[in-house]
């Protein structure tokens, strides 16, 4: 073999060689726990949530690792999305990573968003390490988040407990808004509310988190929420949740004002009375359908009531009811004995519509 060939194949090797020294020399040192936490089985989808709209999946699931534990009892945390659907989340726990124990399920409702999901694990012993994860379940499946570890102490549990809440009727209902309404008790921890509101039982919109403080007497809770659809009903409960649990209102119903939609007016042109030699009274009917409506009417000697000869009355408001009103508007100085065309008009933000033509005579 040419000896050239020779020495340049091994100078490859020896810098390959020296490559795979250099990388694995300056990876980082893995880093040190203060507790042993075995690698997370983290089966949540990593994914971002789906916005509004999208098809309802399993919920998405993040435990977090850290946790306050006293000689008997332990706060977890963490995260669940519901994703669509009715979702409810519990805490596994044992002296394994078999895990073994559970605490109650709790609701999170139906919505898109990441909702903290605090968890209160009692009857544990002093002094002892334990294993924790956090579970979600709605009706496209079960999913388990990361398993993390922890060590109970000889610290006495914290004071407290979850608070207690109500819901009540919702107010300052309109069309497209409504302020929704309840009670919350923080029960002596912190404390943090929202409200769930749906066209049915499943709800799936949610309001933001606010926080009530950690007092033990009774506080409002209210939110505003808009951009309803009117003559709807709707359904919503508050929450409320501090590091004892989560814990859900009643549900309860209002109806939006209505009518569905906004829709263009109904007119009806009606015989013009009394009618004299130069002046006649033109009447009609007008249901303004839920919308500002204003009407008048349209006369002339032109059959085709065209706009070279047309005259209009003055603009009057219907008002924005749903129901029919007469309506009438007095002309003068018309022609006598000569035959006029009329109808009536009526306009709001969905059109503008023309009762059918009629006509009268003067005397």
């Amino acid at each position: 073999m040419n000896q050239n060939l020779i020495i340049g194949i091994l100078a490859v090797l020896v810098i390959l060689g020296g490559g795979y020294f250099l990388l694995n020399a300056n990876k980082a040192a893995p880093g040190t726990d203060t507790t042993t936490t075995p690698a997370p089985t983290d089966n949540s989808t990593p994914a971002p949530s789906p916005t509004p709209g999208a098809s309802a999946t399993a919920p998405r699931v993040v435990t977090n690792s850290g946790v306050s534990p006293s000689n008997s009892t332990a706060v977890v945390t963490g995260t669940v999305t519901p994703n669509g659907a009715q979702t409810s989340y519990w805490y596994e726990y044992g002296e394994s990573t078999t895990l073994g124990g559970k605490t109650s399920s709790q609701a999170v409702g139906s919505g898109w968003s990441a909702i903290p999901s605090p968890g209160y694990i009692t009857g544990l012993r002093a002094n002892t390490p334990y294993y924790f994860r956090l579970s979600a379940q709605n009706a496209y499946g079960t999913v388990n988040g990361a398993t993390y570890s922890f060590s109970t102490n000889s610290n006495p549990p914290p004071e407290g407990s979850a608070p207690t809440v109500k819901t009540l009727s919702a107010s300052a209902i309109t069309r497209t808004s409504a302020t929704l309404q309840g009670d919350v008790t923080p029960n002596k921890a912190g404390t943090q509310y929202w409200f769930e509101y749906g066209k049915n039982g499943t709800l799936g919109g949610t309001t933001a988190l606010t926080s009530v403080g950690d007092g033990s007497a009774k506080v409002s809770a209210s939110a505003a929420i808009a951009n309803l659809e009117p003559a709807t009903t709707y359904y919503y409960r508050v929450n409320a949740q501090n590091q004892f649990g989560t814990i859900n209102g009643a549900i309860l119903t209002f109806k939006t004002s209505g009518p569905p939609v906004s829709v263009a007016p109904a007119v009806m042109t009606q015989a013009a009375s009394p009618v004299a030699t130069t002046t006649a009274t033109l009447r009609g009917t007008v249901n303004p359908n839920g919308a500002q409506t204003t009407y008048w009417f349209e006369y002339s000697t032109d059959s085709l009531l065209g706009s070279v000869l047309l005259n209009t009355t003055q603009q009057r408001s219907a008002g924005a009811g749903t129901h029919t009103s007469s309506v009438e508007a007095n002309v003068s100085s018309l022609s006598g004995d000569t035959n006029y065309f009329y109808r009536l008009v009526a306009r709001n933000s969905a059109g503008t519509v023309r009762g059918d033509d009629m006509t009268f005579t003067t005397k």
